[in-house]
């Protein structure tokens, strides 16, 4: 196995567009066009003294074990890594993976992690687990930095939110909690879907560790399950690694190279989506079914001004309210494009109800605190044209 030749000339500056296409590219010594598929879950060594040594310490062409690592893989990882402006990551088998394995190997039992309210379910679960074992967390406001600073403690391990909640779409200040954060000297954690590797800027505005789950927009064909943390090589290297090979968590061969064809056209889809999000948006910002339209994009969004520091668009995802359940759910099975489920990300526009879904096990009180109504639908803009989606939308919800 062998990486792409090098030369002596300077390194270009390349557009994201460009590293999403060809960072990370390893060839073998057949110089295959698309990159290659490894399935396999071990390797062979030329001797015994060999793989000893690999097992003490191996190189960056050098693998053991399909948990570890695997050349696919690592492929996808630089990828990744150099998308996001990180040093290092780690591609595990689902985004739930790498939160797990970001959480569970930074703490311990006494630690203190200071955490956003407006958080996906499973992650909640997660830190839930967390408690159990002995982990201190406070729930903050996640757009409140009032909230945050008061929370902060000497002792606070890290801190944790989406950079834009699911499925309320708050946006939270990465740069100014990362300030407060990094005062007390804690790691600052930011799931960043939402966001999508080309919008983020997360590292840049503070974040030590962003996690993704790539079953999202990432694959954008709803085709697989994948995740990756991004950080420096040393926490990916001597802190998470260690947890998620021997745990188990790492990622499919088969399914790190339907990500690396994904990143491929990741920019192009994404910045379409994010076009006729804002379109979608805009046409049903005044409807007179809906109680309320949320899209970042939108100037009455509360967080607009620091959406478009932030990210620079409103992103793929928009929220309304309907009124109630029995009006939500004639809306979804009155739509002839868009389609029902509880994934997001994809080429296909989907629409969610997350009472009934993916918050469904969250007390009635909590839902209402973070904004998810009997009402409230979640829409993932897909790469239909704009005119379609805003046809289908206003067809489900006529008289």
């Amino acid at each position: 196995m062998s990486s792409d030749k090098t030369t002596n000339q300077p390194a270009l500056e390349l557009h994201s567009r460009t590293r999403a296409v060809h960072a990370g590219s390893r060839r073998s010594q057949y110089g295959e066009m698309a990159e290659a598929l490894f399935m396999t879950q071990g390797f062979v060594y030329d001797s015994a003294e060999q793989a000893e040594a690999r097992f003490i310490q191996s190189g960056p062409e050098e693998f053991i074990y399909a948990r570890y690592a695997n050349p696919t893989s690592r492929m996808f990882e630089d990828r990744m890594a150099s998308l996001e402006g990180t040093e290092d990551a780690f591609a595990t088998a689902s985004g739930m993976a790498a939160v797990n394995g970001v959480l569970m190997s930074i703490t311990k039992p006494g630690d203190h992690i200071v955490s956003a309210k407006a958080l996906f379910g499973s992650c909640i679960y997660i830190l839930d687990l967390l408690v159990k074992f002995g982990v201190e967390v406070t729930y903050v406001d996640g757009t409140d930095l009032d909230q945050w600073k008061a929370a902060l403690r000497p002792d606070t391990k890290a801190v944790f939110f989406e950079s834009v909640s699911n499925p309320g779409l708050e946006v939270t200040d990465i740069e100014g909690v990362a300030k407060l954060a990094h005062e007390v000297g804690a790691l600052v954690v930011v799931d960043n879907v939402f966001a999508t590797p080309i919008f983020s800027r997360a590292v840049e505005q503070g974040a030590d560790v962003v996690v993704y789950s790539t079953t999202k927009h990432v694959d954008g064909g709803g085709r697989c399950l994948g995740g990756v943390v991004c950080g420096t090589r040393q926490f990916v290297r001597e802190v998470l690694e260690p947890y998620l090979k021997h745990t188990g968590a790492a990622i499919s061969p088969f399914n790190a190279w339907l990500m690396l064809n994904g990143l491929t056209t990741l920019d192009l889809r994404v910045r379409a989506m994010s076009d006729s999000a804002l379109k979608l948006a805009q046409a049903l910002e005044d409807h007179p079914k809906l109680s309320r339209v949320v899209y970042p994009g939108l100037p009455n969004h509360p967080q607009y001004d620091l959406a478009m520091r932030q990210m620079g668009t409103g992103s793929t995802m928009i929220a309304i309210d309907v009124g109630t359940k029995e009006e939500a759910f004639r809306t979804l099975n009155r739509l002839q494009i868009a389609k029902i489920s509880n994934n997001l990300g994809d080429a296909k526009s989907i629409v969610t109800h997350p009472a009934t879904t993916t918050h469904q096990r969250l007390p009635e009180a909590d839902k209402l605190a973070l904004g998810i109504t009997a009402g409230l639908l979640r829409i993932s803009v897909g790469l239909e044209h704009a005119d379609d989606l805003i046809a289908d939308l206003r067809q489900a919800l006529a008289d």
